[in-house]
């Protein structure tokens, strides 16, 4: 038997039979064949269609809704308005989760006032899409328009139109609703012992997280206990969520997660869903909602856009002794934007003795931000990276060398407060230095194209959580396993190469079910890297506690004391000749005989998972520029990130390949553009430019293995990581070809293009 983690000395390879393979995904076939449910996919007898009347208007008061001329077009069951909404009044903070109910409550359905375009003001439900559109036309809303501000630093003026009264900052009304510090020593005695001091601010757009699956939902209310199928990274949180919205206690719905095609922290808050629960409710009927993708970029949340300043300071010989930040981002029409990503995980790779580091929450005119991949972090990781790149070129220090010196290792005290335990970003930087795409040479300009080389790291806290599993042994020897996470990250895969690794069989025996809210225990979101990880950890003690109910029922059998029998491979064995000679008892045996032996088989666990740790990630990036069309081409791309354990190492480079896909398209292309009416102006992927195969090169991926010896299999947590550094690699890359920095992201081609007439550019010789 292998050691456990704990006791195994660091990277030291383990030879299991499945964990750590590529086993075939359970969900593949399904998804390639078009038999995968997805929640458009659900249809019910009797079903009527949902649409939702939207804001023209950025921000206006509303001072009346008539929804009678709608009511009395045929085909039209039911209307809602922000009346049939529970309301949680502002002067009193409801929070469920991480979410504050009284914006909730204001974001699926406009109140006191419409905040954004595209802000629900009514919803209607009807026989059929092509009535409940036209009856949305129907009701009648009596605006006051009021003036309006999007942009980041607009909406933090003195003078800028205030959203909400009720929110205040040093005792006058204002858009900023929160503030978040850090400090670490003193970070003024630090920039007196600094050489080199750099000071820079960047800017950054709105991005969308570009999911394929548009929200959806269908709702059935039937003798007031509701049934909702929905696209979410969460059905306990759906359960809840429509609960606190629409009076219902959470004993009376039961949420079950259909497929989900793509969420990025984009579908862990809901917009449909207590939406359709009411109309079904009012309407006798269930209620099926889909949102265009009109719909989905101008009402569902991206990230944030920001304006940030990082000042670093260094010595000659390399080594920083401060650093501060200050990160702005928009929050859209309600509080809540990610600055603890922002202002925690900025400096989190470096050892730096002084730190501070802000982050300011602030509301503007524009769609609720929803998470997005380790949300904030990229932000933070852009302006620091890039900073310390222009240090390393002060200094005429190779960039990944300084990193080095300055990286953060077991015992460094990070600013928001962990000391690190045994972590292995060292050994990604090791490893860039030492890969082949870091020791090759750049090719040399030629045809107008130029050439150049970035890098950049990141980090991400991680998460624990609440988790809940059930392994129960059939009578043939197969295994059905439930969770209650949503998969989007391959967490069924990992879970079947886990739980075939700790019983000794076939990783195929293993069936892995997502279970609803009526089945399975609570458990929270799938986010924040957190769900292999978690899950792994319920999933294991289940096990485990199986095998103990297997060996009681071969030591039943062979009239023998349960401590002498021990589990190998499948089977139940003596644990000795002491115990006596019996023949191995295999699973299916065993499962065979359970109802003979004392009845099925099967153990749960539900746990607060904690001891998650930090990952790490170094990225190495190669761009072509086009000087003549401002175009930036990512040409070649590598990936180096501490994983912990790769309980399946296919979905790990997937994962991290996935990061790396969306931060070149933050770097690159992607932004939410407005018009002067404050409407947003592409809504939709034709305007709205995310990469597509063609736009990027292979990306190379490397796994380091540094195991969290606080995780039965080591796991430290995989996909945000991977979207953290590259917004600074590409622009460090681009700074690299061109001899100019660009200090605000996206790098398009007009903005590369008016930079380049503004100075002379860096020319190497053809």
């Amino acid at each position: 038997m292998n050691a456990p983690v704990s006791e195994r000395p660091i990277g030291e390879k383990v030879d299991n039979k499945w964990i750590g393979e590529r086993t075939v995904r359970p969900d593949g076939a399904e998804k390639v064949t078009g038999r995968a449910a997805y929640a458009a996919d659900t249809t019910m007898p009797g079903m009527i269609w949902g649409k939702v009347l939207r804001s023209p208007h950025p921000h206006a008061r509303i001072r009346s809704i008539d929804t009678s001329r709608a009511e009395a077009l045929p085909g039209v069951k039911a209307v809602v308005t922000a009346k049939d909404v529970v309301d949680f009044p502002i002067d009193k903070s409801v929070m469920l989760g991480i979410q504050d109910m009284r914006w909730m409550c204001r974001n699926v359905m406009a109140r006191e006032k419409a905040l954004f375009a595209g802000h629900p003001v009514a919803a209607v439900a009807a026989t059929t899409e092509k009535i409940a559109a036209e009856a949305c036309k129907l009701i009648e809303v009596d605006y006051e328009v009021l003036p309006w501000v999007i942009d980041v630093e607009e909406a933090m003026k003195p003078d800028a139109p205030i959203l909400h009264e009720f929110i205040t900052f040093e005792g006058k009304p204002s858009n900023i609703a929160g503030r978040l510090e850090h400090k670490l020593g003193d970070v003024e005695k630090g920039f007196a012992e600094a050489d080199v001091i750099i000071e820079r601010t960047f800017r950054t757009k709105p991005v969308h997280q570009g999911y394929i699956e548009p929200h959806a939902c269908l709702v059935s209310v039937s003798d007031g206990k509701a049934t909702i199928w929905s696209s979410s990274q969460g059905q306990f949180m759906v359960r809840a969520m429509c609960a606190h919205l629409t009076g219902l206690p959470q004993n009376d719905i039961r949420a079950i997660p259909a497929e989900i095609g793509g969420g990025f922290g984009g579908k862990t808050i809901i917009y449909l869903e207590p939406l359709a629960l009411i109309l079904s409710r009012k309407s006798g009927r269930p209620v099926k909602m889909v949102m265009t993708r009109e719909e989905v970029f101008r009402a569902s949340g991206p990230t944030s856009g920001s304006f940030s300043k990082v000042k670093i300071g260094a010595r000659k010989d390399g080594t920083i002794v401060a650093a501060q930040g200050t990160f702005c981002l928009q929050a859209g029409a309600l509080p809540g934007s990610p600055i603890r990503g922002a202002a925690g995980c900025a400096f989190a790779p470096y050892n730096i003795p002084n730190v501070h580091s802000v982050g300011y929450d602030v509301v503007s005119n524009r769609s609720k931000v929803a998470a997005y991949r380790a949300p904030g972090a990229p932000l933070g990781a852009y302006a620091a990276e890039c900073v310390l790149d222009e240090i390393a070129e002060a200094l005429k220090m190779d960039p990944l060398q300084l990193r080095l010196k300055n990286a953060a290792r077991q015992g460094t005290k990070l600013a928001y407060g962990p000391v690190l335990p045994r972590i292995g970003y060292v050994e990604t930087l090791e490893a860039a230095i030492g890969h082949p795409h870091y020791k090759t040479p750049l090719p040399a300009a030629r045809n107008g194209r130029l050439y150049g080389r970035g890098v950049a790291s990141g980090y991400w806290f991680n998460a624990g959580g609440e988790s809940s599993a059930q392994v129960n042994i059939n009578e043939d020897g197969t295994v059905v396993v439930i969770t209650g996470h949503p998969d989007i990250g391959g967490s069924r895969a990992s879970t079947a190469n886990i739980v075939a690794e700790l019983l000794g069989i076939d990783y195929r025996k293993v069936s892995v079910l997502i279970g609803d809210t009526s089945v399975i225990g609570f458990s929270n979101l799938t986010g924040g890297s957190r769900v292999t990880y978690a899950s792994a950890m319920v999933v294991t003690q289940s096990t485990e506690r199986v095998i103990t109910t297997l060996k009681e029922r071969a030591a039943r059998i062979w009239k023998i004391d349960p401590e002498a029998v021990e589990w190998e491979n499948g089977a139940a064995r003596p644990a000795g000749d002491n115990a006596g000679r019996f023949e191995p008892l295999t699973l299916a045996q065993l499962g065979a005989q359970a109802n003979a032996t004392g009845g099925p088989i099967g153990a749960g666990t539900q746990l607060n998972t904690t001891g998650a740790e930090g990952g790490f990630a170094t990225h190495i990036c190669d761009v072509e520029v086009d000087p003549d069309l401002g175009i930036v081409r990512v040409i070649r791309y590598t990936s180096i990130q501490d994983v912990g354990r790769a309980i399946h190492p296919g979905y790990v480079e997937g994962q991290m390949q996935g990061g790396v896909a969306q931060g070149v398209g933050w770097a690159l292309s992607e932004e939410y553009i407005y018009d002067k009416n404050g409407r947003l102006d592409n809504p939709g992927f034709l305007d709205y430019r995310m990469p597509v195969t063609s736009d990027l090169p292979m990306l190379d991926t490397v796994i380091v293995e540094v195991p969290n010896p606080k995780h039965p299999q080591g796991v430290r947590g995989v996909g945000e990581v991977p979207i953290v550094p590259p917004l600074a690699a590409v622009s460090n890359a681009v700074h690299d070809a061109l001899g100019k920095r660009f200090y605000s992201l996206p790098m398009s081609p007009p903005k590369v293009l008016e930079a380049l007439g503004e100075q002379p550019m860096k020319i190497a010789a053809e």
